[in-house]
């Protein structure tokens, strides 16, 4: 590899082993030699970051830079006891991972030392509160949540007009279950202090 050719990296950025094709007819052997050049760290087969460096050492990828790479491009959300607890209903939960949606692949991942649960669902495009609230009703058991307090503390931001209520009827339709959509229902009810909508 001449020095006109040697690959210049974004650094923080995760690449596949394929993406350093245009500098190598064996893109693997490649990444190795530029693993052990210090070019690269390699973070699961076939992910390699392009290190960046403080005064405290190698600066790890981003969780988002690491999903980009490993799905490929593919859309992805977060989710998960950050976003639950979030949301002001009474949840604490702690998870030691980040939980991550997509359409791509399911199951626990290592890379570089950090685990990610990954899990292929189906999610909108760009996720509202409201749908970080019925995500919450359907891991509640996760969250070490009674789906009554959630559906009482549910009712009470309702009242606060914390969450619009035709977006979270609609969001529970297209990705609750039968209990979760009957559970909002019950909330928007009894917020509305009618007994009916």
């Amino acid at each position: 590899m001449t020095a006109a050719a040697r690959p210049t990296f974004e650094l923080g950025r995760v690449y596949r082993t394929r993406e350093l094709g245009p500098w190598s007819a064996n893109p693997p052997r490649l990444a190795q030699r530029l693993v052990r050049a210090g070019q690269l760290v390699q973070l699961a087969h076939g992910l390699f970051a392009a290190p960046r460096r403080s005064r405290f050492g190698v600066v790890p990828p981003t969780d988002e830079a690491l999903m980009r790479a490993l799905l490929d491009g593919g859309p992805f959300v977060f989710t998960g006891p950050d976003r639950w607890n979030a949301l002001g209903l009474g949840t604490t939960a702690v998870f030691a991972r980040p939980l991550v949606y997509n359409t791509k692949r399911s199951g626990l991942f290592d890379l570089g030392g950090r685990k990610f649960l990954l899990r292929r669902v189906a999610f909108p495009e760009t996720p509202s509160p409201e749908w970080f609230v019925v995500d919450l009703f359907e891991n509640a058991h996760q969250a070490a949540a009674s789906l009554d307090d959630l559906t009482a503390s549910l009712r009470t931001a309702l009242r606060a007009g914390r969450f619009d209520r035709e977006r979270l009827v609609e969001v529970a339709r297209r990705f609750g279950s039968r209990r979760t959509q009957q559970l909002v229902q019950r909330a928007l009810d009894e917020g509305d202090g009618s007994g009916a909508r």
